[in-house]
């Protein structure tokens, strides 16, 4: 998607989203990922721990965008196994939905 374009709907609810990116910063956290998987994640978004992604308060910060509006990944080929297992209207994105104050996706 272009930056500045209006998320399309169909494509994927989550690029009009990003909730679940800034939801905690405990959430985006690296549990099953081997060392080859976080060698592909630049050092300067991951934590000081090394435990998972490194946040701005409870945003990632590899989640560009507006929340609610227009969002992506900037490392989304590359994303903690966290990031992959959450998916459209789940129990986690309905979570962090609510959170933003985000209507629950139909």
């Amino acid at each position: 998607m272009k930056t500045g374009a209006t998320p399309d709907p169909t494509e994927s609810p989550c690029l009009s989203c990003g909730a679940c990116c800034a939801y905690s910063q405990d959430w985006p956290r690296f549990t099953t990922e081997d060392d080859a998987a976080l060698d592909l994640i630049p050092s300067s978004l991951v934590n000081p721990k090394q435990s998972g992604m490194r946040c701005e308060g409870d945003r990632c910060s590899a989640l560009s965008g507006q929340i609610g509006l227009v969002t992506s990944c900037t490392i989304y080929a590359v994303r903690p196994e966290v990031c992959r297992i959450c998916m459209p209207g789940d129990v986690e994105c309905m979570m962090a939905r609510r959170k933003w104050g985000l209507a629950p996706l139909a």
